[in-house]
């Protein structure tokens, strides 16, 4: 398969192109490195990025920001980061992408455990994941040509554990091979709508 994995250098990402890297023809999509580049809060960027990739079997997006802050400190703007990136970022991801995948071809979205279970200042980034939820759900009903959309949602990776611990109290840092898991079940299986979750 020829998959793009946007983020793929990231703590989960660079884990996840290791393992499709061993059978497929992986290419990597950065902010700033990668066989291409991409800023996803910009359609525009998107665009230009599918242009260079081409046709693909499957694309991966592990990448998106959303501002963590006290409720009472967190501005409009503030929560315009999240919306931007990593909600309307992949939401786009998957209106333009589509038309550069294979018939079948699969879209794996990233969230987390926040859109169920939210810690302290993630309002806004917890917003975010549940409105992917809801997009991937509801995407489903009408995209066409046999396209599978899912949404992997991870709790806190072993991987990230010592830096975030602090945020989640008595939460139980998941395994990389989970993790790893959870994407292959989206690309290589035939789920669809699908919010593979792995909170333990």
């Amino acid at each position: 398969m020829r998959i793009l994995i946007i983020g793929g250098k990231g703590t989960i990402g660079s884990v996840v192109t290791s393992h499709f890297e061993k059978t497929n023809d992986v290419l990597i999509a950065g902010r700033t490195s990668g066989d291409v580049t991409v800023d996803i809060a910009d359609s525009k960027s998107i665009k230009a990025m599918f242009e260079k990739t081409g046709k693909l079997d499957a694309f991966i997006c592990i990448a998106g920001e959303a501002k963590w802050g006290d409720f009472d400190d967190l501005t409009e703007e503030d929560y315009y980061v999240g919306l931007k990136s990593k909600l309307m970022g992949q939401v786009n991801l998957v209106r333009i992408g589509q038309n550069y995948l294979t018939a079948n071809g699969s879209i794996t979205l990233s969230t987390g455990i926040l859109a169920d279970d939210p810690v302290v200042k993630t309002t806004s980034a917890a917003m975010v994941n549940g409105a992917i939820h809801s997009f991937v759900k509801a995407v489903n009903l009408e995209i066409k040509n046999g396209i599978r959309v899912n949404v992997v949602s991870s709790g806190m990776v072993e991987a990230a554990y010592d830096k975030y611990k602090d945020y989640f109290p008595g939460h139980n840092p998941i395994p990389m091979t989970k993790v790893v898991n959870a994407y292959v079940r989206s690309v290589n299986g035939k789920g669809k709508g699908e919010i593979i979750r792995i909170y333990d």
